[in-house]
């Protein structure tokens, strides 16, 4: 799942290499797509390149809109009990425009439209467009796709509790497979304060008055972890004492490490100056 910055062709042309990779972004509503053209078998064909692109399909013009290939209905009720019902509506194989690099006419996607509507069938928000890409893509149901998507929020979470508080982005290292452990390492430590969130006890600050007074407050992973020396220290551990195996020996004398290979340092472009833009 991926907001709308990473439905551009040059990031989904890379996933759709993958057989068993199912991408689902979200899309702006001015993009513009188009129906998969399927030749009519009693036709003749015609000199020229062959016609990939059928009918226009402007996200932003509903009269370029055809009827959907699927509609689906969710009710669901908010926490202050108010009904809704979210109308998913899917169009099959539709294609974006690509490029020399990344040929997208041969990657079909089906487009999803969220639309969220009240008792009075009154549209409550602006309508969301999704793209679901992928070899596998009809194994997903429409309302699977919105569920997993909806997730992407809670990922969200994730990566901005990692870089703020789990040190995610803060290990430094030239070496790729390094960076790949220590983001592993962050993670556990997540699932190890979502396991103990029933353990923890609410610790407010000085300025967090309200946490004394309101005793259902939901654990955060940030009040678990204000928690978590408490709980370690609870738990014990089955780790045995270090005993020592002698000394190391150490590098060999005369050992020389091969140096590290040698990138070309990449520059961003420098903006252009105001005063060259300027007429003569």
């Amino acid at each position: 799942m991926a907001d709308s910055d990473y439905s551009q062709k040059d990031f989904i042309g890379e996933q759709v290499k993958h057989e068993d990779v199912v991408t689902i972004t979200r899309v702006r509503s001015d993009r513009v797509f188009y129906r998969q053209f399927i030749r009519d078998p009693n036709q003749a064909k015609t000199s020229g390149h062959p016609r990939w692109y059928g009918d226009k399909f402007d996200l932003k013009d509903d009269q370029t809109w055809t009827e959907p290939d699927e509609v689906h209905y969710v009710p669901f009720t908010t926490k202050k009990g108010r009904q809704l019902t979210v109308t998913i509506s899917g169009w099959k194989q539709m294609l974006m425009r690509g490029t020399k690099n990344y040929k997208m006419n041969n990657h079909p996607f089906t487009l999803l439209q969220i639309v969220v509507r009240d008792q009075e069938r009154n549209s409550i928000w602006k309508p969301m467009w999704l793209i679901v890409i992928g070899s596998r893509r009809d194994e997903l149901s429409l309302v699977d796709c919105y569920q997993c998507y909806r997730q992407r929020y809670d990922m969200e979470h994730l990566f901005r509790f990692g870089k703020q508080r789990l040190l995610m982005t803060s290990y430094l290292t030239p070496d790729v497979h390094h960076e790949e452990n220590w983001f592993k390492l962050t993670l556990l430590s997540y699932v190890n304060l979502w396991a103990a969130r029933k353990l923890a006890v609410v610790l407010p600050r000085d300025w967090e008055q309200y946490l004394k007074t309101n005793k259902s407050i939901k654990i955060t992973p940030s009040l678990v972890q204000r928690d978590f020396s408490r709980i370690i220290t609870t738990l014990g551990t089955f780790a045995k004492f270090p005993k020592r195996r002698g000394f190391s020996s150490g590098r060999i004398k005369g050992y020389k490490k091969a140096p590290r290979t040698r990138h070309d340092v990449i520059k961003k472009g420098s903006k252009k100056s105001t005063e060259n833009l300027k007429a003569p």
